[in-house]
């Protein structure tokens, strides 16, 4: 069963890079995506229930992955929201992880660690959507 996905990333050639990636490596399956605070918000509040990861970018085109982060606090069980950034400080990751992250990860030098973490999520029963 492939694990529904949306993404937040504001870099088009990153937000591909990532799909083309998650895909080919992981039964993931991305149903959408957005460069923004509010259209991120928006998206997961109207499909609440219907995602299985949200992938987090911390500085996006409007707001930040931390305002992302505090509109997922009442996600079921089985929704794992992790931080992906450039800007993996000792803070950040504090900050994410106190606002319900699930992990958080640098783009710069976690990649094995993210797809490694996308793999291990496939292999969770999760209910049916």
């Amino acid at each position: 069963m492939a694990l529904i996905t949306y993404i937040v990333e504001d870099n088009q050639t990153i937000l591909e890079n990532l799909i083309e990636t998650l895909e080919e490596i992981a039964s993931v399956k991305v149903v959408g995506h957005a460069a923004t605070e509010t259209e991120a918000k928006v998206w997961l509040s109207l499909h609440n229930g219907n995602w299985q990861l949200a992938v987090i970018d911390m500085f996006l085109q409007e707001g930040s992955g931390l305002g992302v982060l505090a509109g997922c606090r009442d996600r079921h069980p089985y929704q794992k929201v992790v931080v992906l950034t450039n800007y993996a400080t000792a803070d950040i990751r504090q900050r994410s992880l106190a606002l319900g992250a699930d992990a958080v990860f640098d783009k710069s030098n976690e990649l094995d660690e993210f797809f490694a973490y996308c793999i291990a999520e496939t292999a969770v029963v999760t209910p049916a959507i």
